[in-house]
């Protein structure tokens, strides 16, 4: 695969990745501003995270097959679908069919965010050669790093909209620029993108090594740590206790999740160049679990709320940043260029399945123990991470 041909995925993953931003924040913020109750506005994204895990898993199998062009065309012309079927949503609805039209409408979003992520990765591996793991750690932690920028950024672009053009504007004005994003990957991408040299069988679906057992179920346990406060806990609360604006929130959330993708982007630099093994992912976890306790503890003490959330969660996202990337290099390290879409597909599938119990505990921590709670569960996770992290390979630290 040639260097304009990278440029040309991930490029279709960047403006994918403002559209899946500001879409959360859109559905997040239009149905609590109509009284939706926390643990509903969770539910609002389940089936966008449980889409997510089958389609991780069997999106690999496909694109090893058929090609990555294959997987990244149709998740942008899923997420295009989803996007119109979300504007025309009628606020005259009850909140019932309302909620079902929305769900139905996120399971699209979620198989085309899972497969057009699992198409822009593995499609690294495709291109650096298999004896250059610094480049190739370099290479994951850029992608990596950029699209949760632009994530970010979409969180603000959603609130921004909202506030401006409205719900169903804004959803018209993403699905025409995507479309037209669509159009451009299915006429320059080449069709034998990342096919695998022998035909995967149904068997290979599962058929994994130890280290990418445990550092996928690692990965559940990080995701799903982030998501139990940052689905509906931390925003709900900004909006509804401190009383911030839709703006503020998106603005908030928009540069939390900028600064993770800058501090993502800057981990090779951040570890001086080292390519990094278990113990690294270990360690970078424990850590992690000491500041997830330390939010709710220092709330409990009478810190300010505001100063101790944004402050701890701002520390949070340095850890969990770099945590990440050493992830994403760990996966693709240890798996084989020819399965890259398999193994990476399976990691993803774990990260959908942390994001999906993430989600529903966040509505449901929230509702029963306040944002506490949700730093509580949090923390929990943290630490699961953290002693799952223990049997990762140690390996030699590689420069």
């Amino acid at each position: 695969m040639s260097l304009r041909h990278y440029s040309l995925v991930t490029g279709a993953y960047w403006a994918f990745t403002l559209t899946d931003g500001a879409l959360r924040m859109l559905v997040l913020l239009h149905f609590f501003n109509l009284g939706y109750a926390p643990v509903t506005l969770a539910f609002l994204f389940l089936l966008y995270e449980l889409c997510g895990i089958v389609t991780n898993l069997l999106g690999g199998w496909i694109a090893s097959r058929l090609g990555l062009r294959v997987t990244l065309v149709a998740g942008l012309a899923l997420q295009v679908v989803a996007l119109g079927l979300l504007a025309f949503l009628n606020p005259a609805w009850p909140e019932l069919w309302s909620v079902v039209w929305v769900m139905a409408a996120q399971a699209l979003s979620g198989v085309a965010k899972d497969l057009t992520k699992m198409s822009a990765k593995s499609a690294i591996k495709v291109l650096v050669p298999a004896d250059a793991k610094g480049a190739l750690f370099k290479w994951v932690a850029v992608l990596t790093g950029s699209k949760n920028a632009l994530k970010g950024a979409g969180f603000f672009l959603g609130g921004l909209l909202l506030a401006t053009v409205g719900f169903a504007g804004a959803l018209g004005i993403m699905a025409g620029s995507l479309a037209l994003v669509w159009l451009g990957v299915w006429l320059a991408v080449p069709r034998d993108l990342g096919k695998a040299k022998s035909k995967a069988g149904w068997r290979d679906l599962f058929a994994k090594s130890r280290a990418i057992n445990v550092l996928c179920v690692a990965r559940f346990f990080l995701f799903g740590a982030r998501d139990i406060w940052f689905v509906v806990g931390v925003p709900v609360f900004l909006r509804g206790a401190l009383g911030w604006s839709f703006a503020e929130v998106g603005a908030f959330m928009a540069c939390w999740v900028i600064g993770y993708g800058i501090v993502q982007g800057a981990a090779p630099a951040v570890l001086r160049g080292r390519s990094p093994a278990g113990g690294t992912a270990t360690l970078l976890t424990f850590v992690l679990a000491v500041v997830a306790a330390a939010i709710p503890l220092g709330l409990a003490a009478g810190f300010a709320p505001g100063p101790m959330i944004v402050g701890g969660l701002a520390v949070f996202g340095v850890v969990f940043a770099l945590n990440s990337a050493v992830h994403s290099y760990l996966i693709l390290d240890y798996t084989d260029g020819d399965k890259v879409a398999l193994n990476v597909g399976f990691y993803y599938m774990a990260n959908a399945g942390g994001r999906l119990v993430g989600c529903l505990l966040s509505g449901v921590l929230f509702q029963v123990a306040g944002l506490a709670g949700c730093l509580w569960g949090a923390a929990v996770f943290c630490a699961a991470a953290a002693v799952t992290s223990l049997a990762l390979p140690r390996g030699g630290e590689e420069g």
